[in-house]
């Protein structure tokens, strides 16, 4: 199945860490919204344009995170996206965080999104705009 990948590097900012001087867990959704908005620019999908020009809100329904190795204050990290394929109306990606040599993955995630119109109703069957995506990057 084809998998439609990003990665993207940041460094570890001194307001990301906490007391014990290694990343604060809670910024590690920061670092897979990042990669999300990285991949987005690279697979043209402008989460902005889903509401302007279809009406429709993408909150995130689920995340999930599950921390091997400490990031530190000025590493440099890489969040790698990659966009699970599924026949339901969501998007899934999954995230691997490294260090700037992967020799080392720090942590992994997952994070749904779901459609949902204006009034907040969840959108049961896929977006015409977003099968159209799909068929674009070759997905079905």
């Amino acid at each position: 199945m084809k998998e439609l990948t990003n990665t993207t590097t940041f460094r570890v900012r001194f307001s990301e860490v906490d007391s014990l001087r290694i990343v604060w867990h809670g910024n590690f959704l920061k670092y897979f919204e990042d990669g999300r908005d990285a991949w987005a620019k690279q697979y043209d999908f402008d989460f902005t344009d889903v509401y302007e020009q279809h009406g429709l809100l993408m909150p995130l329904a689920s995340s999930h995170m599950d921390y091997k190795y400490p990031l530190r204050y000025n590493e440099i990290g890489l969040v790698e996206t990659t966009f699970v394929n599924s026949p339901a109306a969501k998007m899934i990606f999954r995230f691997k965080v490294y260090n700037e040599d992967r020799t080392q993955l720090k942590a992994t995630g997952e994070t749904v999104q779901v459609f949902m119109d204006t009034d907040h109703v969840l959108q049961l069957n896929t977006p015409p705009f977003f099968a159209e995506w799909k068929r674009t990057h070759g997905l079905v």
